[in-house]
């Protein structure tokens, strides 16, 4: 058997897989099972599933079941059914749109509505699938039933020996959680070894369980296992399942900006900025989704989004500012078209300029996008 270590520095944790890579004749390869996994979220348009999650240590044992409902790859709704979880008790909501996230905490009778009508989303789901496939050693290890389906089990074993965070991303639900490790001694800690394992289901190829073990020789420190149940795919959603409306005796704090308004066009969006907006040229494979307008004290920011029509997650902006927000000593100066305008490298790739009194900017999250050709095509309007 082959495992990880649990590495610390600080108070991390790694994760990690176990059994030797082997399988008989005419078993699925793992891989392939792993890619037919993100081959079929990419084909999720929505997905309904009972989700119980059981965290266990030597000192307690706690389980929280919810219905969860998704539409990738950014829109979830989170209702606990039934909990022994002191974070999330029986009754708590969580409601997550493309502009505002609701979370509803019954022991408080309290909604904290939280705004982000420019929030750039990425399916967590299927970005923990391609690490899986790109960072780990797969092991195929059977077939198991879990519930009424028949599943193919994978183990998963770091390709390499780097420190991990303590935290997981879930397969089965798009959750990141926190391994608790505060009652084991540091020696405990120091000998510990991780050992992950996914379970995916034989018709739809998706994940619908999944554990992970952080365990010594002699103790299970700490094991957390994740099912799906009365799984759902494509079946399609009531209307509303992604907004909320808060009990009526419930105090609601809000924060974030709510924004002036959310258009479908830019004549919708022009009767409430004091400035017309670019229309730039971009990739044929993007539409415009929706506009964005936030109104601060001392400026109008419109914010036009562009997203690819076969895969909904691929997206860029381009935004229109009274005020610059740019700072020019950090970006690396460039030249369009004759005209001065600077480059953001990083996580996000964006380029903005100034023309008269109004501030620029073209950005997207995924690299390789024609940002200079879009800019160009605007120009100083």
């Amino acid at each position: 058997m082959h495992r990880r270590r649990l590495i610390t520095a600080g108070a991390t944790v790694a994760l990690a897989g176990c059994f030797e890579t082997a399988s008989s004749e005419g078993d699925p390869a793992s891989d392939e099972l792993v890619q037919e996994a993100i081959d079929a979220r990419a084909e999720i348009d929505d997905l309904a599933a009972v989700r119980t999650m059981t965290a266990e240590t030597p000192e307690e044992s706690v389980e929280r079941t919810e219905r969860l409902y998704q539409r990738p790859p950014d829109a979830q709704r989170k209702e606990v059914l039934k909990s022994t979880d002191s974070r999330a008790p029986t009754g708590t909501v969580s409601v997550r749109n493309q502009a505002v996230t609701w979370g509803y905490d019954p022991t408080m009778d309290r909604v904290l509505e939280r705004h982000h009508p420019n929030r750039i989303v990425a399916d967590r789901t299927r970005l923990v699938l391609e690490t899986l496939l790109e960072d780990y050693e797969l092991a195929y290890d059977g077939t198991d039933t879990v519930g009424d389906r028949e599943t193919h089990v994978v183990d998963a074993t770091p390709k390499s020996d780097d420190e991990l965070e303590r935290s997981i991303e879930l397969l089965v639900g798009e959750t990141v959680y926190v391994i608790p490790l505060g009652m084991a001694d540091d020696g405990e800690i120091d000998e510990a070894e991780v050992v992950r394992t996914i379970w995916i289901d034989d018709e739809h190829r998706y994940p619908i369980k999944e554990r992970t073990r952080v365990e010594t020789d002699e103790t299970t420190l700490h094991s957390l296992t994740v099912t799906y149940d009365e799984l759902e795919i494509n079946e399609g959603l009531e209307d509303g399942t992604f907004t909320y409306d808060p009990p009526e005796d419930a105090d609601v704090e809000s924060v974030g900006m709510e924004p002036v308004g959310v258009y479908e066009s830019p004549a919708a969006a022009e009767a409430v900025v004091p400035y017309e907006l670019p229309e730039p040229d971009v990739p044929e494979a993007f539409d415009l989704d929706r506009i964005t307008v936030l109104d601060k004290s001392f400026s109008t920011t419109a914010t036009s989004w562009y997203v690819d029509t076969s895969t909904a997650e691929r997206e860029l902006f381009v935004a229109v500012r009274e005020s610059s927000r740019h700072n020019e000593d950090v970006l690396e100066p460039i030249e369009i078209d004759g005209h001065e305008a600077y480059l953001r490298d990083g996580n996000i790739e964006s380029i903005f300029w100034e023309c008269e009194e109004l501030s620029f900017e073209v950005s997207s999250p995924h690299i390789g996008e024609p940002l200079e050709d879009i800019a160009s095509s605007i120009g100083c309007p």
